[in-house]
């Protein structure tokens, strides 16, 4: 970050979940990440203290009263970025929460013979699919809308023994030469 030594963030699960969030609902208190994410308020206070620490988000304007609303520093990868950002804060934005993933998954592989039987298993696929920039679009917008249908249930309505779990979906063009399909060699 601008004039920060580089130091690394500490991988936590609530903490993606909380970028995750306000990359899709632009700003937030703790109180209403803790209704979507089915934590405590003072966790998630903790952990959104924690991110603004490292210059990952930072207060929002707000008028008066004790809620603190937060948004990213940068815009997520579907929005523009906030004045002043540009691409590169938004691609230092997306590859930092994109190596949380992979940090998130790495531990949950390193531990998950500690979860109980139930949840000792991920369900992690992948295809290489050939798709058009409008299709690739289309997918990803139905992807999201599959997602929200589980995202934005209401604490009382989840089912009893749910816990947070990571959905992700990456969909990028396995060559740098999009719309020709793999780079040939002749």
């Amino acid at each position: 970050m601008p004039g920060r030594p580089h130091q690394p963030l500490p991988d936590h699960p609530v903490r993606v979940a909380l970028l995750d969030l306000l990359a899709e609902v632009g700003t937030l208190t703790s109180t209403e990440a803790a209704a979507r994410l089915g934590h405590s308020s003072g966790l998630c206070s903790f952990h959104l203290r924690q991110l603004a620490r490292y210059g990952l988000i930072e207060e929002a304007p707000h008028h008066g009263g004790r809620a603190r609303p937060w948004r990213l520093r940068w815009a997520s990868a579907d929005g523009p970025a906030p004045a002043g950002q540009g691409a590169a804060g938004q691609d230092a934005f997306t590859a930092l929460a994109r190596g949380l993933e992979d940090e998130s998954y790495q531990q949950w592989l390193a531990h998950r013979d500690l979860a109980p039987a139930a949840w000792q298993r991920d369900e992690s696929f992948s295809a290489v699919l050939h798709l058009t920039p409008a299709e690739l679009t289309d997918l990803a917008t139905a992807i999201r809308g599959l997602l929200a249908d589980y995202r934005d249930r209401a604490p009382a309505a989840r089912p009893e023994g749910t816990a947070p779990v990571a959905a992700l979906a990456r969909l990028f063009p396995l060559s740098a030469t999009t719309g020709q399909g793999p780079a040939r060699r002749e």
